[in-house]
């Protein structure tokens, strides 16, 4: 499950997708400071994303249990 992540707090940790980007993979949200996400996907690398105009959705690990 996927969850639309708008003015949702995104903590370390947090597995997210990039809808606009799919070919970059899964990424793990390293920080959320100031409105700016900086996420290490998978494909990519690190990317450092504004929170309010990216298209990221936070991945729901607990639908799959």
């Amino acid at each position: 499950m996927i969850m639309d992540n708008n003015n949702l707090d995104m903590p370390p940790g947090t597995l997210v997708e990039n809808s606009k980007s799919p070919n970059w993979g899964v990424g793990q949200v390293q920080s959320c400071i100031n409105g700016k996400v900086t996420v290490n996907f998978e494909n990519v690398g690190k990317k450092v994303l504004n929170q309010d105009s990216s298209d990221l959705k936070i991945i729901d690990n607990n639908a799959n249990r």
